[in-house]
């Protein structure tokens, strides 16, 4: 390793995993060592983790941090907790996170011991205070030294904010790359006797069933909205496969809710087979923002099950329509909710998140960086101090001794 400290990369949940894969490949080909790959350990189990690292061919991580918890609060003190002591030994040149978890709120460990900061995903806004991951995404970006955000769209929506316009570089969404690099060139596709086998275990007939996720704490921690879900797709009119994760599986057995019959709930699976799932399904009913995309990308039609969301150009090209959990809805209007997913099977669209190429500018934007040594992006600027400027001060004059 060289006498610079390395680039540090820590993720912590299997989206982080799917988008940052190429990123990782190329930084660790072209730094070697200078390279560190921590795990926060948010997510820790293998069907949620280690299957798919094997899947895309990322190498394990250098470090994990164990960093879980009961709760989010837990979660997120135990990742900072765990994430100081390893920034104090390593002293990173700067330190990338992804997306709007509890794994990217670690960057106020940085932030502590001034280690420059990296947010991949930024300036996302779904406007909506109530979800834990807008409170999470807009701080790391306003701690952030440099931010990639994946459209102008989202740059203006930092720079709107206040966040300094340089410090924003719009690169294209890295799951376009994800999906032509190893899926749509065949490369981690079932073979056809276990594509088979895959639709036999859930009991469905190529291209006459649904696929449906659903995770987020708005629409699984509470009876209500995880009923609303249940009787959407109940009234699908075919079967619905629903990979659940163990939290949710808990909570549904928590509330005692009814799964309907033609719902086959399964635990969580490969990133493989939830690829094959969606491409031949009729449909996708998911809250999750990644696998929105992901079928925009691959042209299947969604139900987004948001209220909100800071992803709307699936809404644009044409490929979602929107379900709020939230909200009592009726037979009528769940049943227009389902003919207009029904309706997009026919439609074809330019999914317009990207060029296949984001995955390398950041890669090589990362690299450029840390060969010339310029991540820090807070620099002392008395011109953007109002304070400043109204009280006729220099900059360093606030806090004097004898003011």
């Amino acid at each position: 390793m060289s006498k610079k400290g390395p680039l540090l990369i820590v993720l912590g949940i299997r989206p982080d995993v799917i988008r940052a894969s190429l990123i990782l490949r190329q930084l660790r080909a072209e730094l070697g060592q200078d390279v560190v790959f921590a795990w926060s350990g948010q997510h820790y189990s293998d069907n949620l983790k280690d299957i798919f690292f094997r899947q895309l061919d990322v190498a394990p991580p250098d470090i994990e941090l164990g960093g879980s918890g009961d709760g989010d609060a837990e979660t997120v003190a135990a990742i900072i907790a765990a994430l100081a002591p390893v920034l104090r030994d390593l002293q990173p040149e700067a330190t990338v996170f992804l997306g709007d978890t509890n794994t990217v709120m670690g960057s106020i460990a940085c932030a502590s011991l001034n280690v420059p900061i990296v947010h991949i995903e930024g300036c996302m806004r779904s406007y909506d205070w109530r979800m834990p991951e807008e409170k999470y995404r807009t701080v790391i970006d306003h701690l952030a030294d440099v931010i990639y955000a994946y459209f102008p769209e989202y740059r203006e929506q930092g720079i709107v904010e206040g966040l300094d316009p340089e410090r924003i570089i719009v690169v294209d969404n890295p799951i376009v790359d994800v999906l032509e690099q190893y899926f749509l060139s065949g490369k981690i596709r079932l073979p056809a006797a276990d594509l088979v086998a895959l639709l036999a275990s859930v009991a469905v007939t190529d291209g006459d069933f649904l696929v449906m996720t659903a995770h987020r704490r708005e629409n699984v921690e509470t009876p209500t909205p995880l009923q609303q879900i249940f009787d959407l797709a109940g009234e699908a009119g075919m079967p619905v496969v629903f990979p659940a994760s163990y939290r949710t599986q808990k909570n549904i057995a928590t509330f005692g809710l009814s799964v309907p019959v033609n719902v086959r709930l399964i635990d969580p699976i490969g990133y493989t087979e939830l690829l094959e799932l969606i491409v031949h399904s009729a449909g996708v009913l998911t809250d999750s923002g990644t696998v929105v995309e992901e079928a925009a990308v691959l042209g299947i039609p969604t139900v987004q099950m948001r209220r909100s969301t800071e992803r709307p150009q699936v809404y644009d090209c044409g490929g979602s329509v929107k379900f709020d959990p939230g909200l009592a809805s009726t037979v009528e209007q769940r049943g227009s909710v389902l003919r207009s997913l029904a309706a997009r099977r026919d439609l074809s669209w330019t999914h317009g998140l990207g060029d296949g190429k984001a995955s390398e500018r950041i890669a090589t934007d990362l690299i450029a960086r840390y060969r010339a040594g310029t991540f820090r992006g807070h620099t002392p600027d008395p011109a953007r101090r109002p304070i400043d400027r109204a009280f006729g001060l220099g900059h360093g004059d606030l806090g004097r001794a004898d003011t």
